[in-house]
């Protein structure tokens, strides 16, 4: 039986439309393994429909004040941290699901959480700065019908991955003893038993950078952390939503699949039972 799929954009306030257009995009490219539904998201009833969601790039300060206005916010961090949801941010979608973000004064910016990083806003400066650059992308290359050509990244006041915090359980205290930091309020007592993995990575900017916008916690090899992902949360500081190339979304809404249809299995295995 061919199972159905329904993917929600949150649809606040960013590039919410651009989202909508490259999955429907990726999509084409997988209507055979299912039947997809793509969603734009404003309240928490549309939320509660999804299997999965992405938060677009935008102004997180905005988003995150539309959301808490909305009655969003909670939902939002159950679908995430409770429910463990496939969620994708970009951009301020990644600032969104840090546990810790910084260069933010207190009580400024609400974060759902849900990725065990500090994040630090606006990394590549200001919108006169941003800037597209190739990246190396190795968990597309081992993706159906992959592209060997690199991935033009576009990163518009961009956040970058400054530190990879330990997983603890419930809230980042430590973090929220740091000037200008804030933390995602915690949702449980486990820690997450899940390791942050480095998605990909911008050589040769941090020794740049490093002075220019202070830092903290990068390693020049490592280089600029500008993908992540951690159990069903993956982020980007950079915007594919605003290029033609669906590929990461493919790859994506293939990861979305497989949990759809574990789940399903689940579900059947345990009907059986009773």
């Amino acid at each position: 039986m061919t199972i159905t799929v329904t993917v929600g954009v949150l649809a606040l306030q960013g590039a919410f439309y651009e989202h909508v257009k490259l999955l429907r995009q990726a999509v084409s490219q997988l209507e055979k393994e299912a039947i997809w539904d793509i969603v734009e998201v404003r309240t928490a009833q549309e939320l509660k429909k999804c299997n999965a969601l992405i938060i677009p790039g935008g102004e997180s300060t905005t988003v995150s004040l539309v959301a808490a206005r909305s009655n969003l916010l909670e939902p939002l961090r159950d679908f995430v941290k409770v429910h463990r949801k496939p969620t994708w941010g970009t951009c301020a979608g990644l600032i969104l699901l840090a546990e810790s973000a910084n260069r933010t004064k207190k009580g400024g910016q609400d974060l759902i959480g849900g990725l065990d990083v500090r994040v630090n806003r606006n990394y590549f400066g200001r919108q006169t700065e941003s800037f597209e650059a190739d990246l190396d992308l190795p968990f597309l290359k081992d993706a159906p019908s992959a592209e060997t050509a690199p991935f033009r990244g576009i990163f518009i006041r961009a956040p970058v991955v400054e530190r990879i915090l330990p997983s603890v359980a419930g809230e980042q205290r430590e973090e929220a003893d740091r000037d200008e930091t804030v933390i995602a309020p915690g949702k449980d007592d486990m820690a997450n038993a899940w390791s942050v993995e480095i998605m990909a990575t911008l050589p040769g900017r941090s020794r740049r950078l490093v002075e220019k916008v202070g830092a903290i916690g990068l390693k020049e090899k490592i280089g600029d952390i500008v993908a992540v992902r951690q159990r069903n949360v993956f982020g980007t500081s950079f915007h594919p939503e605003l290029t033609s190339n669906a590929s990461i979304h493919v790859w994506w809404l293939r990861q979305v699949l497989d949990l759809a249809q574990a789940e399903r299995r689940s579900q059947d295995l345990k009907s059986k039972e009773e």
